[in-house]
């Protein structure tokens, strides 16, 4: 068997960086439709990236930030993320050089740096195993806190798993000039921006695997669907609510509704909450209360690491959903708003009823985010997690029917992790060089295609 072309270990230009700063932002298929790139390509890039900068290790030490600006900045990435406020090329290099100037005075700043800093620091929307990674060291401290403090309480209070929730939310953002364009109308649906989203999702899962109906907050008068799916509760405001009444609703809708079968307040129970979503007003606190279930708000930057949801139901239901989108998006131009939203609910409840197909994978899911304490009493090391997360990812993209092909993917595929360890990094995407697909070609001709 021939062995594989080694990676080529050279700098790339700055036209390509800026493509890879973007697949490590954004996803690699945002960056394909934006730059006109295949992914493939865009994957490559990245792969020769790593490759140059772990035989070249001196030109990514110390050369534009310190370790505690980067560590700052890496929190302000998270931070953004929790809130589904975008990280970008422009976000990025603005807050870098804010903290830049308040630390050092200023800095350097390049394409080289950015990619160099969102691999470091373990950033990339990529990653499958997320949990694996250590936090920023001030927010890593507070995430350990958290974690003992829920298990102490799950343990002493002896909570049973059906009062044990998670809750968050999903904001849909609607372009509604990109929609009526020519082209990229795939693109007109956005799980990030800085506007009023189009509608929000609130998901609750509980430790037991069950799911919660859903509660869909949508702007506008719409018609009533004309059927809608029993996992599903909606909601039309004219101007929508903000998190003070989204979380008034759901706590009247949903929890208080759950708690009522479960026998009133017979049972104590917990909700995990991330700090951007609670804005717990007194009539949220009134519900819990009654319920007695103690709201537990996880630290801010912190949710990647320890919200269930966002181990794996919340990307996997994003990219369900954006993948219905993209199948039907060049039809849905004339569309008016209560057409599209009812076409979403039938999108939203076909997922909610395979999510409540895979109560295994929504138990694990409290495991691996550390909320829930392994069978032994401890949590599992970072690795193992990493290695659970992973494979829950997988399944629930396999039960969704979201995993593509190695040739398609939007995302990095299963298991092809840019901050792998390089050899690794180079076994898991071998034979996957554009050359594959232009059989008798070079890489030296190829080059002459790209940018």
């Amino acid at each position: 068997q021939k062995d594989p072309e080694p990676t080529k270990k050279e700098q790339l230009s700055v036209k390509k960086l800026r493509v890879v700063l973007f697949a490590l932002c954004s996803s690699t298929e945002q960056a394909a439709q934006h730059f006109r790139n295949p992914p493939r390509r865009i994957r490559r890039w990245l792969r020769r990236f790593q490759a140059f900068h772990d035989d070249h290790p001196e030109l990514s030490e110390g050369k534009y930030l310190s370790l505690e600006a980067e560590e700052k900045l890496a929190e302000w990435v998270l931070t953004q993320r929790e809130q589904q406020l975008p990280v970008n090329e422009e976000t990025l290099f603005q807050k870098a050089t804010k903290i830049g100037r308040a630390l050092e005075g200023g800095f350097k700043i390049s394409y080289e740096w950015a990619v160099r800093f969102m691999l470091r620091h373990h950033l990339s929307t990529h990653t499958r195993r997320g949990v694996a990674h250590p936090l920023p060291k001030e927010i890593q401290g507070n995430a350990g806190a958290f974690i003992e403090f829920v298990q102490r309480q799950i343990h002493t209070q002896e909570l049973p798993c059906s009062m044990i929730a998670a809750v968050d939310e999903i904001s849909l953002f609607l372009d509604v000039e990109v929609l009526g364009s020519d082209d990229r109308k795939e693109s007109a649906l956005q799980t990030v921006g800085n506007g009023e989203p189009w509608c929000e999702l609130v998901l609750t899962v509980l430790a037991d695997g069950s799911v919660l109906p859903a509660l869909v907050i949508s702007r506008g008068h719409p018609p009533s669907p004309a059927a809608l799916p029993d996992s599903i509760l909606l909601e039309s405001k004219e101007n929508g609510c903000d998190d003070d009444e989204i979380m008034e609703l759901w706590a009247a809708r949903v929890w208080r509704k759950h708690t009522e079968c479960r026998g009133g307040g017979a049972s104590k129970g917990m909700l995990v909450l991330d700090c951007h979503r609670t804005h717990l007003s007194e009539e949220v606190l009134a519900v819990l209360s009654a319920a007695g279930t103690l709201p537990a708000v996880i630290p801010a930057g912190c949710s990647s690491r320890i919200q269930p949801l966002d181990v794996c139901v919340k990307r996997s239901l994003k990219n369900f959903l954006q993948k219905k989108w993209r199948e039907r998006a060049k039809d849905l131009a004339d569309s008016d708003s209560s057409a599209l939203l009812q076409l979403l609910l039938g999108w939203l409840g076909e997922a909610l009823e395979i999510l409540g197909d895979c109560p295994e994978l929504i138990r694990k899911s409290f495991l691996v985010a550390s909320v829930l304490p392994g069978p032994d009493g401890d949590s599992a090391s970072p690795r193992r997690n990493g290695d659970e997360q992973e494979e829950l990812i997988a399944a629930m993209e396999e039960r969704l029917k979201i995993a593509k092909s190695r040739e398609s993917s939007p995302e990095f595929p299963e298991n092809d992790d840019p901050e792998a360890d390089p050899e690794i990094l180079h076994r898991l995407f071998e034979g996957e060089s554009e050359a594959e697909s232009f059989y008798g070609f070079e890489e030296a001709d190829l080059e002459l295609m790209e940018i």
